[in-house]
């Protein structure tokens, strides 16, 4: 029994490295290593690494500074896979394509994209039209909301290749678009963003976590870079 046992494993494991065979971890689950607060040089004290988690705490706040997460490399064509969990009345974000020009963008929703992550029934957004978790913020609204109850863990991902985007959320297909056409332009002209230079121009850029004030976790995060 026990062979069959360790056999099951094993099959289990060498499946599980096969589905994650191209990704690489950008999250270690140890340090911070590969990641930085926006315009700063480290990760600073309100994110820490618990028990294998990244964990945005904003009790942690140094004289009130905190600050988004951004990685120190670029990514262009990339698949993003990682799971969230936000505090109760939460709000976050996975934001992707930052331009990091602090002296010429502050933040990093200045630049890039966001798929939102967030307490649905608790938060004040989720009374607004995309502004829901899964949702791309404030340009897309998620064909579903497979999101889970607030507390539980939320696997989501990113992918952007060549010009076309797909948000899954807990394995649902909830957005998908064409980046940086025509309709595009249209979508962001009529969005909060229309007078913001530079927002969703770029093609290429850092992936950030928000820090939007509240209590949020992170794990497994993964990217695959697609040619």
């Amino acid at each position: 029994m026990k062979k069959v046992i360790a056999a099951v494993l094993i099959l289990s494991f060498t499946q599980i490295i096969h589905a994650q065979k191209g990704f690489k971890p950008l999250f270690d689950g140890k340090t911070t290593n590969g990641w930085h607060t926006y315009g700063k040089n480290s990760a600073g004290a309100t994110w820490n690494v618990e028990e294998g988690l990244l964990h945005f705490n904003p009790d942690a706040a140094k004289d009130g500074q905190g600050g988004d997460l951004v990685t120190n490399a670029e990514f262009e064509n990339f698949h993003l896979k990682l799971e969230w969990k936000i505090s109760p009345n939460g709000n976050s974000g996975i934001i992707f394509y930052v331009n990091e020009d602090p002296q010429k963008y502050p933040n990093t929703f200045s630049t890039g994209l966001e798929m939102q992550v967030l307490d649905n029934g608790g938060h004040p957004d989720g009374k607004i039209t995309k502004h829901r978790a899964g949702d791309l913020y404030d340009l897309i609204k998620s064909k579903s909301e497979p999101v889970k109850p607030v507390g539980e863990w939320n696997k989501a991902e990113v992918i952007s290749n060549k010009g076309k985007l797909t948000l899954i959320l807990n394995g649902v297909v909830v957005v998908q678009t064409a980046l940086w056409d025509e309709n595009f332009k249209k979508l962001i002209a009529e969005s909060k963003f229309a007078d913001w230079s530079g927002f969703g121009t770029f093609k290429k850029g850092k992936i950030a976590l928000q820090d939007h004030g509240n209590n949020v976790w992170y794990r497994n995060i993964l990217i695959k870079e697609l040619h």
